[in-house]
């Protein structure tokens, strides 16, 4: 399916509304999340506490959604396809990893807010919920970064499909310096695949899960 030129430009500056809209968000997050683990005014930092919640609710996680969705049906509808090269790949796992962890910090996040809500609240009480949501903050933005940074260098190449035999004689008619960039490539794009992987596995079944 190939997307039409007005629908394609339609579907791009969705993709990129919402992809700046979401890094913008978790910004905006992060400084809220600060101000409520800093600030030696309670009603301020309760304010922040609360105030987490709805930008994480009505801003993050829609951009998000979007940002998903329109990156999904860009690469579907466009030359550059979901599987036919290694940037749109990394992205779209970058991508669906950082989806995922959000909605699961969505339940502390939740729990942080009704805490703030109550009579009793105070941020050096709470200060481990939101060191934890400052990091994951943080760490969100560098992710984010790092996507957009992939958007606009493309790097790595071509995801090569066929039959073994057709793939060495290619590697010998092609030019050495050439091969050994695309298997460094290659080999780099494994290595960040697998700390991702276990980033996530750690985070879920370590430490992570526990303070949710």
């Amino acid at each position: 399916m190939i997307l039409t030129a007005r629908l394609s430009k339609f579907v791009l500056v969705s993709h990129i509304t919402s992809s700046v809209g979401w890094l913008g968000a978790v910004a905006v997050f992060l400084a809220l999340a600060i101000t409520g683990l800093n600030s030696q005014d309670i009603q301020l930092s309760r304010a922040s506490c609360l105030a987490m919640e709805l930008s994480a609710w009505f801003v993050i996680v829609p951009f998000c959604l979007t940002s998903l969705f329109t990156g999904i049906v860009q690469a579907i509808g466009t030359k550059w396809g979901l599987l036919k090269y290694y940037w749109v790949v990394v992205k779209l796992f970058l991508t669906i990893a950082s989806t995922a962890l959000l909605l699961l910090h969505m339940q502390p996040i939740s729990y942080l807010a009704g805490v703030a809500a109550g009579p009793s609240f105070s941020n050096s009480r709470q200060s481990e919920q939101l060191i934890q949501l400052i990091e994951k903050a943080g760490a969100t933005i560098l992710v984010l970064l790092a996507v957009t940074t992939i958007s606009v260098y493309k790097p790595w190449g071509r995801i090569q499909f066929g039959m073994p035999g057709k793939y060495m004689q290619n590697v010998k008619t092609q030019d050495p310096s050439s091969a050994t960039g695309k298997s460094v490539g290659f080999y780099s794009l494994i290595g960040l695949l697998v700390l991702l992987a276990l980033f996530i596995i750690i985070h879920l079944f370590g430490g992570g899960m526990g303070h949710h």
